[in-house]
């Protein structure tokens, strides 16, 4: 299973964002249109993500719900039919919730920036620190703190969950539902 170690921060400020990330990107930006769609799964997180060209990847991932940096395994299998593989998907074990995003991803050394103008959400920043197989995960922690730093990150900027988490509680805020929080 592959791992990194990931960071998502909410942003204040995304163009000054867009700059800080552009003067230490060795690549980008590359623009990504990503619908996510998020499956019940006991084990971990299922989801069908779709592109614009009509092709998909099933990505099931596990990692803790933390703000700060937290390693993430994953496997990732492409599909050449997203919309069948949904439908199925949904039949099979219900959908959770659907994220639509604007991506602009960026390489700095061999991390991944991504820039994410979610739907109905706002500005976000995530970082994937790619980790070699049997690399310890606190190198990665370490770089993704000093990346974080070098973006002017502020740590209560950071947020410990999910796009789909976030949209499930502002759905729930907005009937006046609890929250998961409160569930």
């Amino acid at each position: 299973m592959a791992r990194n170690i990931e960071i998502k921060a909410r942003l204040a400020d995304p163009d000054g964002a867009r700059e800080a990330v552009a003067a230490l990107a060795d690549r980008g930006p590359i623009r990504i249109a990503q619908d996510d769609s998020f499956f019940h799964c006991e084990n971990g997180r299922l989801k069908l993500r779709a592109f614009d060209d009509g092709t998909g990847e099933l990505i099931f991932y596990r990692r803790a719900d933390q703000a700060g940096p937290k390693e993430s395994f994953y496997v990732r299998s492409r599909t050449a039919d997203p919309d069948e593989l949904r439908e199925a998907l949904a039949l099979a074990y219900g959908i959770v919730g659907r994220v639509r995003k604007l991506r602009s991803l960026y390489w700095v050394g061999r991390t991944r920036v991504h820039l994410d103008r979610v739907d109905d959400l706002g500005e976000f920043l995530e970082l994937e620190v790619v980790l070699a197989q049997e690399e310890p995960a606190q190198a990665g922690i370490q770089e993704a703190r000093e990346l974080i730093t070098r973006l002017g990150i502020a740590e209560d900027a950071l947020i410990d969950r999910a796009y789909v988490d976030l949209l499930s509680d502002a759905t729930c805020a907005h009937a006046g539902l609890p929250g998961d929080d409160q569930r």
